[in-house]
C-alpha cells in the first residue's frame, strides 16, 4: 500500500520503521534535506524534501495515488492543511497529528469533519490516558483495555518470592481457582505463549487477561497492591502533563507538578487551581525529599529527556515509591530503565506506531476480519490483535481443541454479547465476536491468519 509520511521527526521516523517493516510503499516527506538523507539511508523509502502543504511537493510525491497521507510535522496547522490538500488531490485516507489542548478540547471534530481529516493523533494524549490507567492499577506495567473496559490485559512482574513460583499453569487454576489466562511470559530476553505444563518463575513477566473483577482477585490471591494511586508527583509540565492531570485532578487524586520554567508553572497554576505547582528542579534531590518524595503513592517523570526521566525514576525507586513510570522516547533506552527497575514505561511514539500499523492493516484487509485494536507486547516481541469475526471467516463453530492455529498463536480471550470469556478447548467462535489473539509474529492481517 502506498503511504506518505509528512514529518521525519521522532514521531515520524518511528511510524515510517513500523510501516517499512510491515512491507508498505514508504515515501518519507521533510522540509530538511539532512533529516531526509538520514531517513532514506536508514530505511528502504522514497524521500521528498519541501513542505507538505506545498501541491507541488504533494504532486511529486504521488499523493494523488495513495491510500494513506499521513502529516505528523511539529506544527498542527501545517499538519491539517496539508491533509486538506492531500485529500483534495487524491489520497483515499488522512492522518494528522494535532496536539494543542486548545484543538482537542474544543473544535476538534468540526475541524476533522469540514477538513475531511479521517482521523486525529496526539502523541501526548494517548501516552497520558496509558499512564492513567497505570495508576488506576499501580502493580501492573502495563495494561490494555478492550470493548469498554469488559475485558483487560495485564503485564506484570512476579517477585522473587511469588507464590507462583515452581508452578504449572495447570497447578494454578486448580489450586486458585481464579478465571484468568496466562497468555504470554517473558524469561530473560525469551518469549513464551504457554501451554497448561509451564511453569512460573519468578522474575518472570507475565501477561495475563480476563474481566477486571478477576485481575483484581488474582492480584489480591497474589498479594499485590491493589490500591489506585492517590497522590501523585509529576515532574515536567508539558503537554501530556497537562492532559495527564485533567484526568487525576478530576479523579480526586492529590496532583503536585515540578517544573523548571517559570511561565509554564504559572499557566499550570492557572489552569489547575487544586494542584500544588513548584517550580524547581525536579533533579534536585533535597528538593524531592522537601516536597514528600517518601510519602507519595506515584511518581511520573515527563521532561522532554529521557535521560533525565530514566535519573528521575532510579531515585523514585530508591525512594521506595510504590508506583514510578517513566516517558522515553528512544526505544534503545527501555531496556536501560528496566535494568534500573523500572517496568513501567511508556513511550508516546511507540503508541502512535502501533495505532497508525492498526489503521494501515485495516485498509490493506477491508474485506477481512475487522482489527479493532493492535497492541505491541513484552517490549514489542510480540503482538495482541483483536478481531470482529466476519460471518464467512472459516474459524467459525470448530472447537479450538481442533483448531490447526499456527505455532506462536494464542485465543486469549473472546467477547460475546459483552461477556467476556476465558477460552477453554471446548470453546469456539461466532459470528460478531469479538475475539483477542496473541501472537509472537507481527504482521497478521486477518483472523483466519491464525490456521495453517
Amino acid at each position: 500500500m502506498k503511504i506518505i509520511v509528512s514529518g521525519c521527526g521522532k514521531i515520524g521516523e518511528t511510524i515510517i520503521s513500523s510501516l517499512v517493516n510491515e512491507g508498505h510503499d514508504v515515501t518519507a516527506m521533510d522540509k530538511s534535506a539532512v533529516v531526509i538523507e538520514e531517513i532514506t539511508n536508514l530505511y528502504d523509502v522514497m524521500g521528498i524534501c519541501g513542505n507538505g502543504a506545498d501541491c507541488e511537493t504533494l504532486e511529486e510525491a504521488g499523493v494523488k495515488n495513495a491510500e494513506l497521507f499521513i502529516s505528523v510535522t511539529d506544527s498542527d496547522e501545517l499538519n491539517m492543511l496539508s491533509c486538506y490538500l492531500a485529500k483534495r488531490m487524491g489520497a483515499k485516507h488522512t492522518i494528522a497529528r494535532i496536539r494543542n489542548p486548545e484543538y482537542n478540547d474544543k473544535s476538534l471534530g468540526f475541524m476533522r469533519h469540514h477538513l475531511d481529516i479521517d482521523m486525529a493523533i496526539n502523541p501526548e494524549l494517548m501516552a497520558a490516558r496509558e499512564i492513567y490507567r497505570l495508576l488506576k492499577l499501580p502493580s501492573a506495567a502495563k495494561v490494555e483495555t478492550f470493548s469498554g473496559r469488559t475485558f483487560e490485559m495485564v503485564e506484570i512482574k512476579l517477585k522473587n518470592d511469588s507464590v507462583l513460583d515452581g508452578l504449572s499453569l495447570i497447578e494454578m487454576r486448580k489450586k486458585y481457582q481464579v478465571n484468568v489466562l496466562v497468555c504470554i511470559v517473558k524469561r530473560g530476553e525469551e518469549i513464551y505463549i504457554p501451554d497448561g505444563n509451564f511453569i512460573l518463575r519468578s522474575d518472570d513477566r507475565i501477561g495475563i487477561t480476563a474481566t477486571p473483577p478477576e485481575i483484581l482477585k488474582f492480584f489480591k490471591m497474589l498479594k499485590i497492591n491493589q490500591k489506585q494511586a492517590k497522590n501523585v508527583l509529576l515532574i515536567g509540565a508539558g503537554k501530556a502533563a497537562f492532559y495527564l492531570s485533567k484526568m487525576l485532578l478530576s479523579g480526586s487524586s492529590n496532583v503536585k507538578i515540578i517544573e523548571t520554567n517559570a511561565s509554564k508553572c504559572e499557566k499550570f497554576s492557572e489552569l489547575f487551581p487544586a494542584a500544588v505547582i513548584i517550580n524547581g528542579d525536579g533533579t534536585n534531590q533535597d528538593l524531592l525529599l522537601e516536597e514528600g518524595i517518601k510519602d507519595i503513592d506515584a511518581f511520573v517523570s515527563l521532561t522532554g529527556s529521557d535521560e533525565k526521566n530514566i535519573l528521575l525514576s532510579y531515585v523514585a525507586s530508591s525512594a521506595q515509591v510504590p508506583k514510578v513510570i517513566a516517558k522515553i522516547n528512544h526505544r534503545e533506552y527501555v531496556s536501560m530503565a528496566q535494568k534500573l527497575g523500572n517496568d513501567s514505561i511508556v513511550t508516546p511514539k511507540k503508541l502512535v506506531a502501533d495505532l497508525l500499523v492498526r489503521y494501515a492493516r485495516g485498509l490493506q484487509n477491508s474485506l477481512g476480519s475487522k482489527i479493532e485494536s493492535l497492541y505491541q507486547l513484552m517490549d514489542s516481541n510480540a503482538e495482541l490483535l483483536e478481531f470482529i469475526v466476519q460471518s464467512d471467516s472459516k474459524v467459525i463453530g470448530t472447537p479450538f481443541k481442533e483448531l490447526d492455529t499456527k505455532k506462536g498463536v494464542l485465543i486469549a480471550g473472546i467477547i460475546r454479547n459483552r461477556k467476556a470469556i476465558i477460552p477453554s478447548g471446548d470453546d469456539f467462535l461466532q459470528a460478531k465476536d469479538k475475539v483477542i489473539i496473541i501472537s509472537e509474529t507481527s504482521g497478521m492481517k486477518d483472523l483466519d491468519g491464525i490456521v495453517k
